[in-house]
């Protein structure tokens, strides 16, 4: 199978990747060898001065490398081989003795960002889709083809450790001014450039400014300055990671020793770390969440739904405004209502707020900004929605309102429309009571920002049809969703396995445990924010509301629930929109301290000193053993959903892999026995789910 097709233009040859059998491309070891031979034929071929890379795909340079190559076992020495030979490739690509040209439009990740650093000239598309990242980070890796040593030997220590230790995206006008990029031109001139580009230097080097600023210049040319730029990324990086992680300070430690050491010791020590993290446990559960991501984002049920186009949206709030931007950001037309047009247009204009924040970082055009605005489009009447094909409601958490919103809809729309309801805990069977057409009543669950979370969960009853499901993936696919379909329930699978943890958190206040220990605990542990910073951030007012209809679902297994968040509210502690929870807030964002007036609900001021390995491992695991009560009662159809779920909805912790992968890497005998310890010393509600105790007893793993 051929994956590079070449063709000569003059004196310039023209080598376009695309591989027939994916959507996007993959450096792979096929990939390499048909690659490598392309080189072989090039320095033979005297009519040709130089070659230019571009690739076949629609939005698409090269996606980076086969994630697959990662899953077969393998010792790090092996890792390591596989690292050493991609840079065997990339070096020759760097020294070849003819110019070599990327051009690059739409995403390149990964191994294709290393070979466009060993190009000798790179020229990026002008378009928002381009966009450039070495992501190996949230794979538990480090770049293994010499991205570590060339990225900061071409942008600065500083600016490549600032893009390699998060795997952010570097657009097309920040990749220009940092160096990265050499040219920026329209993705239709492309080729034209690059050629002009080869035969421009075929004959002698590309000579770059140095786009450094000056304090940085100075401080990274001499061992002095960069021991501080290394220590103080140590330390942030620490802060961060709380020690889960141990890819980045290997980057941190990589690029050290490129520049200490010398480019090819440096990357010696790159192949060899590189091979040490592959074969890791932590990145292995990250690659599998990879892949459970790559599969959410596939719609099985796709030929049964309409190519959506336009969608409409009730509520300009928080959540309505997210969902529109989301939507017209990947070419959806939105049809955004509220009770008043001038809500609606306040909606809008935060939208263009927010734009115009990208349009400040040169990664929009002011003409990109308008064209997604001119797709949003304000209302305060139902008969916009006429000949929608999918509408969602987006307001807050009413049944009463919930449904009377259908109703109007219905009427408008008749049995067409799919109707979806945006909610984080109330049943949708019980938002669908009433409906003529219940088949068309489907939950999508958002999480808060909508713009940055990457998970959607979608919610069916046992009427839902299979047609409106797959108009909801669909939908949530162009928006760019992970997706997860789970059935009915209170709380379906997320808010129900957040619940029991943060009712826990309120437990132990209640023990006398502090605040702010609870919190740190549980960033230790792997959790992005505490879960009584949480209760403050989606407002306690919210956590008492789910409580209360969850509540059923825990008493029937004879668990009594904390009833404090309610307690809390009534004293007027609302979390940060009210200035005052569990934290007192100032005006500015990052002001908070510990409000210790809660303290009076839950005892006295007195608190007492708890390990934070009881503090952890007993919120932890009440979210893995309700994550196995969801599978065993069918809220969930699997574990992979499961796990995607709890990492991208909830930040359970991704090195960890998930509740499930987390079960089978400690063997469900063991997290069984440990849940009957805490059962003895704590009771029922640590009692573990029958599911579990069936695979301990068989000894046998949630995943194959």
């Amino acid at each position: 199978m051929s994956i590079i097709e070449t063709e000569k233009r003059g004196n310039v040859a023209v080598v376009t990747l695309n591989d027939p059998s994916e959507k996007v491309n993959k450096l792979n070891e096929e990939l390499i060898d048909q690659f490598l031979a392309f080189l072989d034929d090039l320095k033979k071929d005297n009519s040709l001065r130089g070659a230019i890379i571009v690739s076949g795909k629609e939005d698409n340079f090269i996606a980076g490398a086969d994630i697959k190559m990662f899953t077969q076992e393998r010792t790090p020495e092996e890792f390591s081989e596989l690292s050493r030979k991609g840079q065997h490739v990339l070096s020759r690509v760097e020294n070849f003795p003819k110019p070599i040209v990327a051009c690059i439009h739409g995403s390149c990740m990964g191994g294709g960002t290393e070979l466009a650093l060993a190009c000798h000239y790179r020229i990026l598309s002008d378009h928002r889709n381009t966009r450039i990242a070495l992501p190996e980070v949230q794979l538990g890796l480090i770049p293994g083809m010499g991205g570590t040593q060339r990225l900061p030997r071409l942008i600065g220590i500083q600016k490549s450790l600032s893009y390699m230790l998060t795997g952010k995206n570097m657009y097309s006008r920040p990749a220009l001014d940092s160096g990265f990029a050499d040219e920026i031109v329209n993705r239709y001139k492309m080729k034209q450039a690059g050629i002009a580009a080869v035969r421009r230097y075929a004959n002698r080097a590309v000579e770059r400014k140095d786009k450094r600023r000056i304090f940085e210049k100075l401080l990274e040319k001499n061992a002095a300055g960069r021991l501080i730029i290394f220590s103080q990324a140590h330390k942030r990086t620490a802060r961060q990671t709380r020690g889960n992680y141990p890819a980045p300070p290997q980057i941190i430690e990589s690029v050290r020793h490129g520049f200490r050491e010398g480019f090819e010791a440096g990357l010696k020590n790159e192949s060899e770390i590189f091979g040490r993290l592959a074969a890791s446990p932590e990145s292995q559960a990250l690659v599998q969440l990879f892949f459970a991501m790559t599969e959410a984002k596939k719609n099985p049920g796709g030929d049964q739904a309409e190519d959506i186009q336009q969608i409409g949206v009730v509520g300009a709030g928080l959540m309505g405004t997210g969902i529109t931007e989301v939507s017209i950001d990947n070419g959806l037309h939105v049809w955004l209502k509220d009770r008043q047009l001038e809500q609606a247009v306040s909606g809008k204009k935060k939208i263009y707020s927010r734009l115009q924040k990208e349009v400040g970082k040169n990664i929009l055009s002011e003409f990109e900004r308008d064209t997604l605005l001119s797709r949003v489009h304000p209302s305060d009447t139902y008969g916009v929605f006429k000949k929608s094909e999918l509408v969602i409601e987006a307001v807050f958490e009413d049944l009463d309102l919930k449904r009377g919103i259908i109703k109007e809809l219905e009427k408008i729309t008749g049995g067409n429309c799919i109707i979806a309801s945006n909610t984080s805990s109330l049943p949708i069977t019980d938002i669908a009571a009433g409906s003529k057409y219940p088949e068309n009543i489907v939950g999508m669950h958002y999480f808060s920002p909508v713009q940055k979370m990457p998970l959607l969960e979608i919610v069916k009853t046992a009427a839902t049809s299979d047609r409106a499901i797959a108009a909801a993936r669909k939908t949530g696919l162009k928006q760019g969703k992970a997706i997860i379909v789970v059935n009915d329930g209170p709380g379906f699978y997320t808010t129900r396995i957040l619940s029991p943890l943060m009712n826990e958190a309120l437990l132990l206040l209640g023990e006398g445990a502090a605040i702010d220990q609870i919190d740190s605990a549980m960033k230790d542990f792997g959790f992005p924010v505490g879960p009584l910073t949480l209760f403050d951030e989606v407002g306690i007012d919210v956590g008492a509301h789910i409580s209360g209809i969850l509540r059923d679902v825990f008493e029937k297994r004879g668990i009594k629930t904390a009833n404090k968040a309610a307690e809390l509210v009534d004293a007027g502690y609302r979390g940060r929109k009210s200035g005052a929870g569990f934290y007192l807030y100032g005006e500015n964002r990052g002001e908070k301290k510990i409000n210790s007036e809660i303290y009076r609900f839950f005892g006295d001021r007195n608190r007492r000193k708890h390990s934070d390995a009881d503090i952890q491992f007993r919120l932890a695991m009440q979210m893995v053993n309700e994550a196995v009560f969801c599978l065993q009662e069918d809220i969930l159809t699997n574990p992979r959903d499961g796990d995607l779920g709890a990492a991208f909805g909830l930040g359970f912790p991704p090195y960890l892999g998930g509740p499930f992968r987390y079960i089978d890497r400690e063997g469900a005998e063991e997290v069984a026995d440990f849940l009957k310890e805490l059962e003895r010393a704590h009771g029922i509600r640590f009692r573990p789910a029958e599911l579990l105790l069936e695979k301990a007893g068989m000894k046998q793993r949630f995943h194959s």
